[in-house]
């Protein structure tokens, strides 16, 4: 069993941070990419960030220069640093890694089960 375990979201006012962590539990043997996407309400789910074990990244052009994606391999844990909030950051915010399980010979994709993000203005 894989588990992914968010935390940090809440209510920031404009202008604000928040840093979102997402720790992945259980039987796991490897892990590929680690990642942030978000839903708002009436909005498809969309990719935020991205990071690769070797620490490559990828950010949507819409948080670019504001949030920073960031990964602790030793604790197989995500992090998403978010500065410069705006109300159209307000989402729920989910955590996904693509990973091999113990016992596993391919890749599968895990989620968290979300935090919800809002941001006031």
């Amino acid at each position: 069993q894989v588990q992914l375990v968010e935390s940090g979201g809440g209510l920031v006012q404009t202008g604000g941070s928040l840093r979102l962590s997402c720790a992945a539990s259980g039987s796991i043997f490897s892990i590929n990419t680690m990642g942030w996407y978000r839903q708002a309400p009436g909005k498809q789910r969309e990719l935020v960030a991205t990071i690769t074990s070797g620490g490559s990244t990828n950010y949507v052009d819409s948080v670019k220069g504001r949030f920073t994606i960031s990964r602790d391999n030793a604790k197989n844990t995500v992090y998403l640093d978010m500065n410069s909030l705006e109300p159209e950051d307000t989402a729920v915010y989910y955590c996904n890694a693509v990973l091999r399980a113990q016992r596993s010979s391919y890749l599968t994709s895990y989620w968290g089960q979300g935090t919800q993000v809002t941001v006031s203005s």
